[in-house]
């Protein structure tokens, strides 16, 4: 019987998922190409909204969701432990005042609806992986543009997602480049608790009863500390946080 569930449960949520990606990708080009940039931006905060919620059909339950109180008069670098996609909806639901700007491999930004179309018109930082050549600039250049507008920076140090919620090390490598073109950017910690579980299922993954929580921590002035020393201490903070 669970298993039956698992099945019908997971296909309503792939369909509303996609029916998501699809239904809002001409709404974002229209935005885009029509109204500019805020009304994109706007499109891509709803979106954002209802994939943070489609997750309660696989019976998860998000338990916490802060709402933040920081200054939109200096740019933010959010630092955060890295479970799975579900981590990007609620970093753009929580912190939409604030702009947020992701750093993706570039392999994203083609052939998916919606993801795709915002990572190739909203500022963020596409990167090839293997080639350090060409992500520490392009890094660099979305801290560049935090810098002048006043926008966020989201990080995830580990650099792929943990299967297990067990954090994987912090690399310093983004945070410094990030850093160097925006030393005035508050460095916010934002925990992630509980996304792995759904990946961790597989493609049928019901997940009745599981708790999903996001937490942001105090934020952190940088100009005291190099960019490994703050990257050691915002994953130390995670970490205790997880429990870990």
């Amino acid at each position: 019987m669970i298993k039956i569930l698992s099945y019908i449960l997971s296909f309503i949520f792939y369909i509303l998922f996609l029916l998501l990606l699809v239904i809002f990708h001409p709404i974002q080009v229209i935005c885009h190409k029509l109204f500019g940039y805020q009304a994109h931006k706007s499109s891509v905060d709803v979106l954002n909204f209802f994939l943070m919620r489609v997750v309660v059909f696989l019976g998860v339950r998000i338990t916490s969701l802060p709402k933040v109180n920081l200054p939109t008069d200096r740019p933010l670098i959010i630092v955060s432990n890295h479970q799975g996609v579900y981590d990007i909806p609620p970093i753009v639901w929580i912190f939409r005042k604030h702009h947020p700007k992701f750093i993706s491999k570039k392999e994203l930004a083609k052939n998916i609806p919606s993801v795709s179309y915002n990572l190739r018109h909203s500022g963020a930082a596409l990167i090839d992986r293997k080639n350090r050549a060409q992500a520490i600039p392009e890094i660099y250049k979305l801290g560049q543009l935090i810098a002048e507008n006043n926008y966020a920076a989201s990080i995830f140090p580990e650099g792929t997602r943990s299967k297990t919620g067990v954090m994987k090390p912090f690399k310093a490598g983004g945070i410094e480049a990030l850093l160097q073109a925006a030393p005035n950017a508050l460095v916010v910690p934002f925990v992630v608790d509980g996304n792995y579980k759904i990946e961790e299922k597989g493609m049928f993954p019901l997940c009745l009863g599981a708790k999903v929580r996001y937490k942001v921590l105090d934020p952190i002035e940088p100009a005291a500390y190099t960019a490994i020393e703050l990257t050691k201490m915002v994953e130390a903070l995670i970490k205790k946080e997880l429990n870990q």
